[in-house]
């Protein structure tokens, strides 16, 4: 069974320790688990050494949007200017391109025709998500992101995509048991475009 892990890496939404994303790709590197980045063009160009440790360790990077705004509630123009400056700094601070791996904010227009025709126009896809822990909520336990990741992808089978988030302290704390119990079921964790589809 193939997990994609995949994460929403952007500006922090609620208080949380700021050495997270770090934290984060530490367990990566240690675990020996590639994962799936959506960049937020603004957090990219705020956090550029992080940025550049995304790429260097050898994860897929796609595109968060810039202002983390729902684009189902911007004009065609708002669309195409939030996804092409996103576009500019993550190239300018990775060297990477993201297309073709897109993450609309909050998932909110990922089912939206004239949000998906304006992304499918700058040559993305929306990549959405089949297991979400909601890591970022108050009052989530560590128990909690772990046993609704490792129930989800048992009940989805193979091409899990699982949503988390760079900055919650949760998250960090909970993704060591996620993998290794992950792992212990026979899951492999791979990237989107390891998915095949």
């Amino acid at each position: 069974m193939r997990v994609a892990l995949t994460i929403d890496t952007e500006q922090r939404g609620r208080p949380a320790d700021e050495g997270n994303p770090a934290r984060l790709l530490d367990v990566l590197a240690a675990t020996g688990t590639s994962a799936t980045f959506f960049v937020q063009g603004r957090w990219a160009g705020a956090s550029r050494d992080l940025a550049r440790r995304i790429r260097d360790d050898g994860h897929l990077i796609g595109n968060h949007s810039y202002y983390h705004a729902p684009l189902n509630m911007l004009t065609p123009e708002g669309m195409r200017s939030t996804v092409e400056r996103a576009d500019i700094v993550i190239l300018e601070v990775t060297g990477v391109d993201p297309r073709p791996w897109f993450r609309c904010p909050y998932g909110e227009g990922a089912d939206d025709t004239q949000v998906l025709e304006t992304l499918a126009a700058l040559g993305y896809r929306n990549v959405g998500w089949d297991v979400d822990p909601e890591d970022w909520a108050d009052g989530r336990s560590v128990d909690d992101v772990v046993e609704t990741i490792v129930s989800g992808c048992a009940a989805h089978g193979d091409g899990a995509r699982v949503l988390v988030h760079s900055w919650p302290d949760v998250t960090v704390a909970a993704l060591p048991r996620v993998i290794a119990e992950l792992r212990a079921t026979g899951a492999e964790l791979v990237r989107i475009d390891e998915l095949g589809a």
